[in-house]
């Protein structure tokens, strides 16, 4: 590493989001350390062939000690705190897990700052997000929430991500941290693990196409999200972090689409103008408390970082569905090919 040269620690490197923020950084000319848990971690292997730049160190965020440890190895410039239970369905069914490493991993990550004295140095991204809201107190039709809207998340997660959110900005406020929090809303893409709806949904419609699979069960259909692309958005988080003061930032298209759009666009996309046969409903798959919409303004972050996202909301399920015929047909041939007995 070159004197230049800058540092960063990621955690939740292994999710969608470490896997674009990773190589943004690498090829800005940063030295890339990644925070893994465990010796037998399934995804290091997997992680460490797509970027063999990346230092991974072991640690787990709800030991402070490790997260010292880890922030005292890596020495960084820069460090985004990623990692979540972040799939709001699974935490209601392990709200417990859902609170330890989504709020008080931040705090472990931050007091590691403050305790090794790195305050003055190491810039912090806090991964908010905009189930924060809630889709309640919702009364400015059209304008979408911003960093001044009232919270009032409706999941374990979100209330989780609150106290991340808060304590975030309580350390910028009492110790002078570089802490920004970008409030990011649905950010999508080939990298969202098959659990999450929208991935779900391109995943199924590859399978159905090439003859895999009969068909798809979902909830509802009518919550309507905002949903970007995952590549634009850790743009943004970066962005955040090269400004001269820390701050809030919401990310967000300004567009706000249902679930129903999402799975017409994305069969459409495969020459399926009826998706109908193909899809059953299911009441097991409807939350405790659903949020009708979430729509959010990026005109803060537009105007003041200057970031804006490339990829519209018809680029974003053409891009998912065709990564994933591609996934799904390589992984038929592969199968087709292999030796029988």
């Amino acid at each position: 590493m070159t004197a230049q040269a800058k540092s960063a620690l990621i955690t939740g490197i292994t999710g969608q989001d470490g896997g674009h923020l990773a190589p943004l950084l690498h090829d800005k000319g940063y030295e890339v350390f990644g925070i893994i848990r465990g010796q037998s971690n399934l995804k290091k292997a997997r992680l460490l062939e797509e970027f063999p730049y990346v230092n991974l160190i072991e640690a787990d965020l709800l030991d402070p000690v490790s997260v010292i440890r880890a922030v005292n190895e890596a020495d960084p410039d820069e460090l985004y705190n990623l990692a979540a239970v972040s799939h709001v369905g699974y935490s209601f069914k392990n709200p417990m897990l859902t609170l330890d490493t989504t709020a008080r991993g931040v705090l472990n990550c931050l007091e590691a700052i403050r305790l090794t004295r790195r305050s003055d140095r190491t810039r912090f991204y806090q991964a908010s997000t905009s189930e924060m809201y809630g889709g309640l107190d919702y009364n400015r039709p059209g304008t979408g929430y911003d960093e001044d809207s009232l919270f009032h998340p409706r999941s374990p997660y979100g209330v989780a991500k609150l106290y991340g959110h808060w304590i975030a900005k309580n350390y910028r406020e009492s110790y002078g941290l570089f802490v920004s929090c970008g409030i990011l809303f649905n950010h999508e893409g080939e990298r969202r693990g098959v659990e999450f709806v929208t991935r779900k949904i391109t995943n199924a419609v590859a399978r159905i196409h090439l003859g895999l699979q009969d068909d798809l069960e979902l909830g509802s259909l009518y919550p309507k999200r905002d949903w970007g692309y995952a590549g634009d958005y850790v743009r943004g988080m970066w962005q955040m972090l090269q400004h001269d003061e820390p701050d809030d930032f919401v990310l967000a298209t300004g567009e706000a689409h249902s679930i129903e759009d999402f799975l017409a666009h994305a069969f459409r996309e495969v020459g399926v103008d009826d998706w109908a046969p193909y899809v059953r409903q299911s009441s097991q798959l409807i939350r405790p408390a659903e949020v009708d919409i979430l729509l959010g303004n990026p005109t803060k972050a537009e105007t003041v970082l200057r970031w804006k996202r490339e990829v519209d909301f018809t680029g974003l399920v053409k891009r998912m569905v065709q990564h994933d015929v591609s996934e799904q047909r390589s992984e038929l041939a592969a199968r087709t090919a292999s030796p029988v007995g």
